[in-house]
């Protein structure tokens, strides 16, 4: 028996995503000058107004005006210049301050900076290169981002920053993808627009986003089913760091841990172990030990080891699961130095991580998504 699965995305515009963004910029703007720095910012973001608050402990003496000018430039890379939200003369209200010493004091120790737990997650899509990432949440995030491209490069005048999609596959009783049965995208515009004009537009994008071979109907996509979205982004809906953590991770498909991302800098393991925990996963994945795996840990704060480390293939393990999990930590340091020296994380690489998901990114040169690489296969391989 066949069923239907169903997630979505967010563009760089929408307001939480701002927000997510300005306080990544904040913690490359730390990193940049102190690689040991510590972050954990929060940003609100309403009718022309940027609030920013939280906690900082760095060598490094960063300027009120320098988090000023990384505010707005941030703001105006998204492309935010409208009557109620723009970069030019938007307020900013600055509550930084000093990082608590009782949270220092373990971190100080090279122990986690906080309780929690954590998830990784990596998937093999049948035959179809989603970067083992699931299908439906794959598509509505490169569908977001060709808009973006397009917005970027002046292709598309009178589409703004501020949109949402949903996608729903249909899978068949085994779990294989069978088709794309709706796509939903809700993009801000300009006045000037018809609606036809943005569906025209709009639905192109989405057959570019496809599978090649796959189709979908003209009546299984929606676009802007209300009629009308002129007034979007902060001047449209408050945003806050943190609230997209489901867009952030696997749409859905695995479970997410109880911290965000964006904001803070790698001693705090809601991020650090989250990439790591992903790392591993999609290694796994990649050197054909399973088609789906999904891992768990949780951590104490002060605590240099996790306390826990949990797998489940989904019954698609090809070596026996028990083993996999001692491969794993006898291959991987889990500790929070152990994460961040493997993955290079005290470098400014996080303000990209804001929009379109923490996984299934290209990684580069510079570090940026270092968590994405495919470089344990061989050693995962051999351990069997």
């Amino acid at each position: 028996m066949s069923y239907f699965f169903t997630s979505e995305a967010v563009s760089e515009g929408h307001p939480d995503k701002i927000c997510d963004a300005i306080s990544d910029a904040v913690v490359d703007l730390y990193l940049r000058q102190d690689p040991s720095a510590r972050t954990a910012i929060e940003t609100l973001a309403t009718t022309n107004r940027v609030i920013i608050s939280g906690e900082t402990s760095s060598s490094a003496a960063i300027s009120l005006e320098q988090i000023e000018s990384t505010v707005r430039q941030t703001v105006r890379d998204i492309g935010y210049d409208q009557a109620g939200f723009s970069w030019r003369n938007l307020t900013l209200q600055n509550y930084l301050h000093h990082q608590s010493p009782d949270i220092a004091l373990g971190v100080d120790r090279q122990g986690a900076g906080d309780q929690g737990l954590m998830f990784g997650y990596a998937k093999k899509e049948k035959s179809l290169d989603t970067d083992y990432m699931p299908l439906a949440f794959f598509i509505s995030n490169l569908v977001l981002k060709k808009l973006s491209q397009a917005r970027h490069a002046g292709e598309i005048p009178g589409i703004l920053p501020d949109a949402k999609s949903q996608t729903t596959i249909e899978y068949d009783d085994s779990g294989h993808p069978l088709r794309v049965a709706k796509i939903l995208v809700s993009t801000q515009h300009d006045a000037a627009m018809t609606q036809d004009d943005v569906r025209k537009i709009v639905s192109a994008y989405i057959r570019l986003s496809l599978p090649t071979g796959w189709d979908i109907k003209d009546c299984d996509i929606l676009v802007n089913p209300t009629g009308r979205f002129v007034i979007g982004g902060p001047d449209g809906d408050t945003g806050l760091t943190g609230r997209k953590i489901v867009a952030d991770t696997y749409g859905g498909y695995a479970p997410c841990g109880g911290g965000a991302f964006s904001g803070k800098d790698p001693t705090k393991v809601d991020r650090s172990s989250a990439y790591m925990l992903r790392y591993i996963a999609k290694n796994i994945v990649a050197a054909g030990l399973a088609q789906e795996c999904l891992l768990q840990t949780s951590y104490a704060i002060g605590l240099k080891e996790p306390l826990s480390l949990y797998i489940d293939t989904k019954g698609t393990c090809l070596v026996d699961e028990k083993r996999l999990l001692k491969v794993i930590k006898e291959m991987f340091d889990l500790t929070p130095q152990g994460i961040i020296k493997q993955l290079g994380l005290q470098k400014p690489i996080y303000l990209p991580t804001s929009s379109y998901g923490h996984f299934g990114r290209k990684p580069d040169n510079f570090g940026h998504f270092s968590w994405e690489l495919t470089n344990k296969i061989e050693e995962l391989q051999n351990a069997f």
